[in-house]
């Protein structure tokens, strides 16, 4: 949703287009008498580092000397997921623009959220649209993108004399048995306690194994997915197979996040499961630690087709507004600020949602090593959240924590069965879902 301020600097035709799918909304109101737009909105957030350092009260302070009539109050809240989508019970609970919770069902947009414009008029302009795209309209813009894959620590690897990053998950295991051998480091770090690591931040690689933009639609029509070939079955392998082999933590009952960065910027951690958006918060950390930020390096998930490696990219959380907000030009004038104005992804080390921006510095190293970027397309009209359904249905939380978990136990012998017994478990569980959602 571009701003009206913003797309005057576009094309008179895109200007044009934009001017009437995405600026319509904005007449609540919340414009004073000169046109000038004006009121106070809630910004809603998961990022409390920010609001800790002082980063949002910068951000709301050069928002304000471009509209100076607006106020923005920051709302940065810890159990973002669980605490947001319970104050949408309430009309106005949850502020005025917001990171729209992953747990909201697409179907369920046009119930809480403002439409942006049409998808097809804003695709000129901004990429990781599918997502939160339904009947052609759009309800989310993303504040930022990220590849998926998973962080190294480059010196690590350096002193356990690891010269080129393994592309097989053959080569990956053999890599994590000599960083164990000759650096004592841990080899993956799962953060099994914390949780959330093991499941968006693995499931969001779906289609990086296979190079398949329709990778996640594939999935939901695949009454058994835990096969050999599939992208599932390579990332639910590798970590079953790492665990299995005594490379990851030892006790994963006491794994800590916070935590895991210092270990990790200071050799105790070799690699991590986790989206490019975490890649300034390790240099921080690596910072902190008299270290430097150059130990922390990104690479795609190790797999390869006929020597091929892929990378998906995906919007992060994505920026909306609330459909019962009072000051929606307030609220518009804030988010398309935020995507394409205040930096945020330059000083996030994140992609840009506008397509016209660079890549930032930190991924740079995908593209000259020949990794492909796999957008995921968006899935065919109808079938926007059937994806997430089939979850749900399954009772396999492939966005949570707990199928994975199960099979970490089972990896390191606290839970009954194998590899073999569980997948044939999620593929009965998932299979049924597949066939029940098609009747």
């Amino acid at each position: 949703m571009a701003s009206c301020k913003a797309i005057a600097s576009l094309a008179a035709l895109a200007a044009a287009t934009l001017l009437l799918t995405s600026c319509a909304a904005s007449g609540s109101g919340d414009t004073g008498d000169s046109g000038e737009v004006e009121g106070d909105i809630t910004f809603l957030t998961n990022r409390t580092d920010l609001e800790q350092d002082g980063t949002w009260d910068k951000y709301t302070a050069a928002f304000q000397e471009e509209y100076p009539e607006v106020t923005v109050k920051i709302e940065a809240i810890t159990n973002y997921e669980d605490d947001v989508k319970t104050r949408m019970s309430t009309p106005n609970g949850y502020g005025d623009v917001l990171l729209v919770p992953n747990g909201v069902a697409p179907a369920q947009y046009v119930d809480f959220f403002e439409p942006l414009g049409q998808s097809a008029d804003l695709a000129a302009t901004y990429r990781f649209l599918a997502p939160k795209t339904v009947d052609g309209v759009q309800y989310g813009l993303a504040l930022g993108g990220n590849a998926n894959g998973m962080l190294y620590n480059t010196e690590v690897f350096a002193d356990a004399g690891i010269t080129e990053l393994p592309t097989s998950e053959e080569d990956f295991l053999a890599a994590l048995e000599t960083v164990k051998e000759k650096t004592g480091a841990t080899g993956l770090y799962t953060n099994y306690k914390d949780g959330w690591p093991l499941g968006g931040q693995w499931t969001n690689i779906i289609g990086g194994v296979s190079g398949d933009p329709a990778a996640q639609t594939v999935m939901a029509h695949d009454e058994a997915p835990w096969v050999e070939g599939t992208d599932i079955h390579a990332l639910d392998s590798l970590l079953f197979a790492a665990v299995h082999d005594g490379l990851t933590e030892a006790d994963p009952l006491t794994t800590n996040w916070e935590q895991s960065k210092g270990d990790f910027a200071t050799g105790k951690i070799a690699t991590m499961v986790l989206g490019s958006w975490a890649i300034s918060q390790f240099q921080t950390a690596a910072e902190d630690a008299g270290e430097s930020k150059e130990a922390v390096g990104f690479m795609p998930f190790p797999t390869n087709i006929d020597g091929k490696q892929y990378a998906t990219i995906a919007g992060d959380y994505f920026l909306g507004i609330n459909k019962n907000s009072s000051n929606t030009a307030a609220a518009e004038a804030w988010l398309d600020w935020l995507i394409e104005e205040s930096g945020f992804t330059e000083t996030q080390g994140m992609i840009s949602a506008v397509k016209a921006a660079e890549l930032p510095a930190n991924l740079s190293g995908l593209e000259s090593s020949g990794v492909e970027l796999v957008e995921l397309q968006a899935a065919p009209a109808g079938e926007e959240s059937l994806f997430s359904d089939t979850a749900d249905t399954s009772q396999v939380d492939v966005w949570g924590n707990i199928y994975r978990q199960k099979l970490i136990d089972i990896a390191r012998g606290q839970a009954d069965g194998d590899k073999d017994s569980y997948f044939a478990e999620l593929n009965d569980r998932w299979g049924a879902a597949v066939v029940d959602l098609s009747e």
